[in-house]
């Protein structure tokens, strides 16, 4: 395979990005790219809908159900800036290369998951490593596609490359759900051949090579995986630990004390994991907050739309997907107009009409939860989708088009760990709020049934603790009273559930809002190709703006 390496730029150790690039076959790059991070995404969705299947077969609890979903995005969380720094120092493909196949064969060690005891270490710890190997193959990829298309044409790439990919996440339901019919272990091992086309697509692509010669702050890559693992632990575990719990409060202060060491101790080193200086250009931070609020709502809702499908609405997970695949078409048509709206007249137009139009669609979408009809809620998830698709491109493409000294991977790493540590967040603090909510409900519902108040308030963690699953399936067996009033209440339960589900997706709408707050403080300029050339060697941030 051909490399052409590009001597580190004076002063700044940063590769020219311009060097190389007719090197490499621009759509080939791209195919390979949109392959590799695709398993990523659809990784997002495909375990959730195979949940039931997967407890029953490994008798898993629900709280390491959570775990095994939630230890995905852990990894992802805690190791994307690493990933972004090692594509800068050892190289984009490389890089690429090596997350590739940590992710397959985690993947495939997923799937040969033993039975017994050993189950749910094993699923979560190769759960882990799945994250932990697309923490390194997702920024090297958009490091390579960055690298390999120009400013001028960047903007419909990346346009192509997130709304392809990230559409690609309505895969994970179908496919989830006809692979379980056969074995839930195919979930993981479908990665396989979308792996080995990846890099058969990289190698034909002959993509070129750069590097940083700088040295990895390794104190720094622990700071921050311990610190965004802490808080998003203390989070997650505050429904099962409670809110006055002294353990939920040390994980989440503990946590965000320790990120809060690790921003002090980059500002003091000479080659930090993270130049925090990237964010003195208020382009730059405005787009790290928009994609911030913005993702506590889009992966967040796979997970609780697939719950609220299968729980109150009794879809089996075929039906969960097709739920699903509203949401992700106006995701999908709206991606690409967002990049077209980048290219010509900048990010904050794309993000303003997103951001707005993302906070009425979940807003509206979560009216209709209670309605218990599918077919009444589709241009509510389909406008809650476009919102995203508008949004997401350009407010990604803004950030990493200002990178600090052409430093793609770097910066790449800093946006995908800003998305991916809001993701965890989102999906921690409204799964807490959905299983209050729900139990709460629950409650009430037993107790004006009869129910003892200790008796239903176990009953109604039980039914908030397993938010996986056809809730028709998991009616209680028997012929006791407690049993045979939870048989007769399944109804109300069902619309309890759905009511704490209007408190999810009305948070998701308030996290919009706020992101349309945050883009009305973007400056409005653009990056330009030319301004991109002047400034290439420049040691500041990089504001390489014109006045469109």
């Amino acid at each position: 395979m051909r490399t052409n390496r590009v001597p580190p730029g004076p002063g700044s150790g940063a590769a020219d990005p311009q060097a190389g690039r007719g090197a490499a076959n621009q759509t080939l790059s791209l195919a390979a790219m949109l392959f590799a991070v695709s398993m990523t995404f659809i990784d997002q969705t495909i375990v959730s809908i195979a949940a039931p299947s997967i407890i029953d077969e490994l008798g898993l609890s629900s709280s390491g159900m959570q775990w095994v979903v939630n230890a995905y995005l852990l990894a992802l969380a805690a190791f994307f800036a690493l990933g972004g720094r090692l594509s800068d120092i050892i190289g984009h493909r490389r890089v690429m290369l090596i997350g590739t196949l940590l992710f397959v064969v985690s993947s495939v060690l997923c799937g040969c998951v033993p039975t017994g005891d050993l189950a749910q270490t094993w699923l979560i710890v190769f759960r882990a490593t799945q994250g932990l190997g697309a923490a390194l193959m997702f920024p090297a990829a958009l490091a390579v596609v960055i690298a390999v298309f120009p400013v001028d044409r960047r903007g419909r790439a990346l346009a192509l490359f997130f709304g392809l990919s990230g559409a690609l996440t309505a895969v994970g339901p179908l496919l989830g759900g006809w692979l379980t019919a056969w074995t839930w272990r195919a979930i993981f091992w479908v990665n396989v051949p979308i792996a080995v086309i990846a890099l058969v697509l990289a190698a034909m692509a002959h993509i070129p090579e750069a590097r940083r010669r700088e040295k990895l702050d390794v104190p720094g890559a622990v700071l921050v995986a311990v610190g965004m693992g802490l808080s998003v632990l203390g989070f997650q575990q505050a429904s099962a630990w409670g809110w006055s719990s002294a353990a939920t409060w040390a994980c989440i202060v503990g946590g965000l004390v320790v990120l809060a060491v690790f921003c002090r101790y980059e500002l003091g080193v000479a080659e930090p994991l993270i130049k925090l200086r990237v964010f003195h250009d208020r382009a730059f931070t405005v787009d790290m907050l928009v994609l911030f609020f913005a993702m506590l709502a889009f992966v967040p809702v796979f997970f609780f739309a697939s719950v609220y499908a299968q729980v109150s609405l009794s879809a089996s997970p075929n039906q969960a997907a097709l739920y699903l695949l509203y949401f992700f078409i106006g995701f999908g048509i709206a991606s690409q107009w967002g990049g077209r709206i980048l290219d010509r007249h900048g990010a904050r137009p794309a993000m303003k009409l997103g951001t707005a139009l993302g906070a009425v669609g979940f807003a509206l979408w979560a009216n209709k939860l209670t309605d218990l009809s599918m077919h009444d809620q589709w241009l509510y998830a389909a406008l809650a989708g476009a919102g995203i698709g508008f949004l997401l491109a350009p407010a990604s493409t803004d950030a990493v088009n200002r990178s600090i000294g052409a430093s793609y991977g770097e910066v790449t790493g800093v946006t995908q760990t800003v998305r991916n540590y809001a993701a965890s967040i989102g999906i921690a603090v409204f799964g807490t709020v959905l299983t209050h909510v729900t139990t709460d409900k629950v409650v009430e519902t037993l107790t004006s049934e009869g129910v003892p108040a200790g008796t239903a308030n176990d009953a109604a963690r039980s039914v908030a603790e397993a938010v996986t699953g056809n809730a028709d399936a998991q009616e209680p067996a028997g012929d006791g009273r407690i049993a045979t009033l939870m048989r007769d209440s399944m109804d109300a339960i069902r619309l309890d559930f759905a009511e704490a589900n209007q408190w999810v997706f009305y948070g998701m709408a308030i996290a919009l809002g706020i992101a349309y707050l945050c883009a009305l403080r973007h400056p409005g300029t653009r990056v330009t190709e030319d301004a991109l050339t002047r400034t290439a060697g420049e040691p500041g941030p990089g504001t390489r703006e014109d006045g469109g």
